[in-house]
């Protein structure tokens, strides 16, 4: 029986010179391309030691293709350059056509979910810690950082104020150039907030300041607070974050955060690959799980099986295959796949129109077409 099977795959190698080795299913071409976030970063390190298990295992090499913002990690996989991106929240908001995809050259993306992590970090308002604020309903009547042309920040933060039933109208607005001159006009005692990640700079100089720092309480039982959170955000989840600036696993802080990095696929890449890659990170994850900060969160455990963009179909086969799919993941996954391609059905429908040649006017015509397609179908449009 070994030297049959050994005599298998000697032909199948033989047989199929332009693909890797192939064990257990996974069945990956030589070469892989992938973009992923700049090269000092944390997923880009992931992306690495995901590449380095590819090689060592399976003969894969993974060409990963670095870009330095939202625009230039997506445009590969728009383009078909690269099948994979280990994109950021940019990937929901290509799927739904908004912010900086909201121009005539993007419009919704045909995203779908391979995998995500959610490591021990958490994302939310840094809080200068003198002032007194716990949760987000303390947040009224406090200076809170905008930071110009950073729309998903600036959303971030409004979905925290909506957890604490607030507005920016309830709050004084302070303008910011950018991230981390927010974090130096707290400092400064400029402002008293801003959005981040718990392990970045910007919160650890905070935290070893005058001000010091908190992080407001999202308790997951308050699901009014939660509910308003999501309608203005809805990649959000209650997360326990163990890492940061003050915090640890002795001292956690209850928050929130959303997957980082997303690896997405388009949703007519081919099933093999991506049914083999989504095996390669739930299989092998055990190789690979201390390889590189936040690998960890890639558990099966860890994923959120219920989230915002729908999973590629391929995905949804394995998980079925594994026995973890149920009836009412089918049912929310058929919910985002009909939304999905409502977006896409009126994307076509208004840019074959006559649309406006004003970029501004552009997109906020598609916002309105957008948003009445999805209130016609019983969907939230979350962006206006």
């Amino acid at each position: 029986m070994f030297n049959l099977k050994r005599s298998v795959m000697a032909f199948a190698l033989a047989s199929a010179p332009a693909l890797a080795f192939s064990a257990e299913g996974v069945d990956l071409p030589n070469t892989l391309g992938m973009t992923a976030y700049g090269t000092s970063s944390a997923g880009y390190a992931q992306m690495v030691s995901i590449g380095n298990l590819l090689q060592n295992e399976y003969g894969v090499s993974l060409r990963i293709l670095p870009g330095e913002n939202d625009v230039s990690r997506m445009t590969p996989l728009k383009t078909d350059r690269v099948p994979v991106c280990a994109c950021g929240i940019a990937a929901y908001y290509g799927a739904e056509g908004v912010l900086m995809f909201a121009g005539e050259n993007w419009g919704p993306q045909p995203i779908r979910v391979i995998t995500t992590s959610i490591a021990s970090f958490g994302l939310s308002i840094a809080v200068a810690g003198d002032i007194g604020v716990e949760t987000p309903y303390d947040l009224k009547g406090k200076r809170i950082s905008w930071i110009r042309g950073d729309d998903a920040l600036n959303l971030g933060t409004e979905a925290m104020l909506a957890f604490g039933d607030l507005t920016w109208d309830d709050v004084e607005r302070v303008e910011f150039p950018g991230y981390g001159r927010a974090f130096e006009g707290i400092i400064a005692n400029q402002t008293d907030t801003a959005f981040t990640v718990s392990v970045a700079g910007g919160p650890q100089q905070l935290a070893a300041s005058p001000r010091g720092i908190t992080w407001l309480t999202l308790d997951p039982e308050d699901k009014e607070g939660w509910q308003r959170l999501n309608e203005v955000a809805p990649y959000f989840q209650p997360h326990k974050v163990t890492s940061g600036a003050g915090i640890s696993k002795d001292d956690p802080w209850i928050g929130s955060s959303y997957p980082y990095p997303i690896v997405v696929a388009n949703a007519d890449t081919d099933d093999t690959l991506v049914k083999s890659l989504v095996k390669v990170f739930t299989e092998d994850y055990d190789k690979y799980k201390d390889a590189a900060p936040g690998n960890a969160g890639y558990a099966l455990e860890n994923q959120n099986m219920q989230w915002v963009v729908p999973f590629h179909d391929a995905v949804v086969e394995y998980y079925k295959e594994i026995g973890h799919w149920t009836d009412e993941m089918q049912a929310h996954q058929d919910m985002l796949v009909k939304r999905q391609q409502i977006l896409l059905d009126t994307w076509d429908e208004y840019t074959a129109g006559d649309t406006p040649s004003d970029e501004d006017e552009f997109k906020a015509g598609w916002m309105e077409a957008r948003a009445a397609a999805l209130e016609e179908a019983g969907m939230n449009p979350v962006f206006r």
